[in-house]
């Protein structure tokens, strides 16, 4: 099953993202890739523990959903959105029995480390979403980053470290097979929580997607008008209420594209909420009556949230500023 954002609950629970398998173990893999892990993984145990796998990639997305389901594994949900956000806000406090990080993404360039999953926040929020007895599982081919990412669980206050060899599983993904053909090795160690901290959920309700109001302008453009006039349009709103309803957000207009299919135009948004980014698409679309419409493309599957409508406000006060009257909107 794949999953998007607006369909878990904040937080969830077991019982209700596994209804038939309440009882077994929940284990969630951070950054999936292709799948390969977790098939291997559950055969170890008698009875295929709840597995949430969560990847910024829809590619992998698509690879491992395709390798789960023909391998029989039914209580396996997917989903693409940022590790953080999901651990946050979805994951109740002592949910999980295991997180497992396989060959992350280790961010090698000076001044990038702050990119990196594992460090001293994450482990703590970590720390609270795991039940007594639970861990974090960490294989990576990094030594540099393995030795930071020691280094930071140590300095989170609730991690011990236990180095020792990966279980035969995380041997099986795609770049565990691409070091052993290349004759390299691989680190491993396990994170044991020694204290729970109080790490507060995110968004106590789901980011909302109102199908009522899809967000959207009417507005009536100048004859004027010439899309070489764009440029990088940056707004933000610091918020001041959650991010259900008027929180904060950063919109960047990033370009505007002639549009193939219709008269008119698409511009490429860059939506900031928090934890939460996305990119979306917003359509500048001529109608019959002379008028233009904007709205938001449903390319991508993009969370309506309250940035996102905004996003779409951001275009049409753009459009305003190049001589548009807006004759209706609805953002």
């Amino acid at each position: 099953m794949i999953a998007r954002l607006g369909d878990f609950q904040f937080p969830d629970s077991v019982a209700r993202l596994y209804p038939d398998t309440p009882d077994r173990p929940w284990v969630l893999e951070v950054g999936f890739g292709d799948g390969r892990f977790w098939p291997h993984f559950a055969a170890t145990f008698p009875e295929a523990p709840n597995y949430l796998g969560v990847e910024l990639s829809g590619v992998s997305l698509l690879k491992a959903h395709r390798r789960l389901r023909d391998a029989g594994l039914d209580n396996a949900i997917l989903t693409k959105m940022p590790a953080d956000v999901l651990v946050r806000s979805v994951i109740p406090h002592a949910g999980l029995d295991l997180i497992v990080v396989n060959f992350p993404d280790p961010w090698p360039k000076a001044g990038h480390t702050d990119h990196r999953l594992l460090r001293v926040p994450f482990f703590q929020l970590a720390a609270s979403r795991l039940k007594p007895g639970g861990m974090i599982l960490l294989t990576t081919d990094h030594d540099e980053y393995f030795e930071f990412a020691c280094e930071q669980a140590r300095a989170s206050g609730v991690m011990r470290v236990e180095r020792t060899d990966p279980p035969a599983a995380a041997l099986e993904t795609k770049y565990a097979l691409k070091w052993r053909d290349l004759g390299l090795g691989v680190n491993h160690a396990r994170f044991i929580p020694t204290a729970h901290q109080p790490v507060p959920h995110g968004p106590t309700t789901p980011y909302p997607e109102d199908p009522t109001t899809v967000p959207h302008a009417v507005l009536t453009l100048p004859d004027t008008f010439s899309p070489q006039t764009f440029e990088k349009v940056t707004e933000r709103n610091p918020g001041s209420r959650g991010a259900e309803e008027g929180g904060a957000w950063t919109v960047i207009l990033l370009d505007l594209y002639a549009g193939l299919r219709r008269d008119g135009w698409v511009v490429l948004a860059h939506v900031v909420e928090g934890e939460l980014t996305q990119e979306v698409l917003i359509g500048i679309t001529a109608r019959e009556d002379g008028t233009h419409l904007v709205r938001l493309a449903k390319f991508g599957g993009p969370i309506i949230t309250t940035g996102v409508k905004a996003a779409v406000g951001v275009v049409t006060r753009w459009l305003e500023a190049q001589g548009a009257v807006v004759k209706h909107h609805g953002y």
